[in-house]
């Protein structure tokens, strides 16, 4: 496409040492559990402020080791309606029972007087999502009721590689934080993830957890019912590579989004950003924007028949509430969320774009803005 949806990107000069790595690794053996992960952990560790980080072996697994490490089997989590469905899935693999909540819709992340309302006796964890990047300011307020009632905050920072908030880290605010490294993310390691946690028990059993729950390395003592849940060294070679590129690539993503943000306005009132509040600092994994009187089925198939632009995938399109598998969590409408699931869509944001691909991008937008509208009319007519 002329303007993908996303794009990973591996700038060519760094391809040689990347596979000067893996060859390495395939001549000694040494293919998981080695030296690059634990420099891939040291690093990230760095990169959050934390000391503590454990490779795994996707964003999904960090997420059910740090469940089952907090102990929520049998018990409830909240989770944020709007959010990717292994969010919630994490929770019934690690014995949990979902509870799901409403969302804000000044930044998609869990709604604070939702969070409130659902908090009881049963609460094992809560779960915040940062996402399209985006820290919510409300975390404070978040940390602070969880504190109150003795229940630990966990981020799922999957999206929010980098991004922070008055200066602290995505990865740095509650007990443990989750992040993936699929390829669409703003760093990879092709597949992968990464926990990142100040507590040394929450350290020590991800450790256990994600090697089969062996009391170590070395030994066949098995302590907690755990899983494959390792990083391979290839893997982590991959991540390396990635990692020294992230603050370039955010910064990319940045001048994307400034670009978006200097011409969006002319598309009103059918089309408006999703402006990160005062103090965040987001890595635009997702650019998004609220739409108005916009059928978007039609306006992505317009974008990508007619302009040979993608727009992105939603974040989300239906809310996990809604979603077949969860129907038995279903105790309600939650209306903030599933409001912006349907009325938003994200432009495409890449590592790989210019400015004159992002300005391709927003006249495109217009032409088919003015398109969806006229149809619209004549329908309603």
């Amino acid at each position: 496409m002329k303007v993908p949806p996303a794009a990973v990107y591996f700038p060519e000069e760094d391809r040689p040492q990347i596979a000067a790595r893996i060859i390495e690794c395939l001549e000694s053996g040494a293919l998981t559990l080695g030296k690059y992960g634990r420099q891939l952990e040291e690093e990230f560790a760095r990169l959050c402020d934390v000391p503590y980080a454990i490779a795994v072996s996707s964003g999904t697994s960090a997420l059910e080791i740090i469940l089952r490490a907090v102990g929520v089997e049998g018990r409830e989590v909240i989770v944020p309606s709007n959010t990717f469905f292994a969010t919630g899935a994490a929770v019934q693999h690690a014995g949990g029972r979902i509870r799901f909540a409403d969302c804000d819709p000044d930044t998609f992340a869990l709604d604070v007087g939702s969070l409130r309302s659902h908090l009881n006796a049963n609460t094992a964890a809560v779960i915040l999502v940062h996402i399209g990047g985006i820290i919510t300011p409300h975390i404070r307020e978040i940390e602070k009721i969880c504190d109150q009632v003795g229940v630990p905050l966990i981020e799922d920072a999957a999206h929010a590689h980098g991004s922070t908030l008055d200066g602290k880290p995505a990865g740095s605010f509650g007990l443990a934080a989750a992040f993936s490294f699929y390829p669409t993310k703003v760093m990879t390691s092709g597949e992968g993830g990464i926990i990142t946690t100040r507590d040394e028990s929450i350290h020590r059993e991800a450790m256990i957890y994600r090697d089969q729950g062996k009391e170590g390395f070395t030994t066949n003592y098995h302590v907690r019912l755990g899983y494959n849940w390792r990083m391979s060294e290839p893997h982590a070679v991959i991540g390396l590579a990635q990692m020294a590129r992230l603050r370039e690539f955010i910064e990319r993503r940045q001048e994307i989004a400034a670009e978006y943000d200097a011409g969006i306005n002319a598309l009103a009132p059918h089309i408006r950003p999703l402006h990160p509040m005062r103090g965040v600092v987001s890595n635009y994994y997702k650019y998004i924007a609220m739409i108005d009187g916009v059928d978007r089925v039609a306006l992505k198939k317009t974008m990508r028949e007619q302009f040979d632009v993608g727009l992105s995938g939603e974040v989300y399109e239906t809310p996990c509430h809604l979603q077949p598998i969860f129907s038995e969590f279903l105790d309600g409408p939650l209306p903030q969320a599933e409001r912006i699931c349907a009325q938003h869509v994200c432009l495409p944001v890449s590592a790989k774009m210019t400015r004159e691909d992002a300005r391709y991008v927003l006249q495109s937008l217009e032409a088919a803005l003015d398109k969806n509208a006229a149809e619209l009319v004549k329908a309603g007519g």
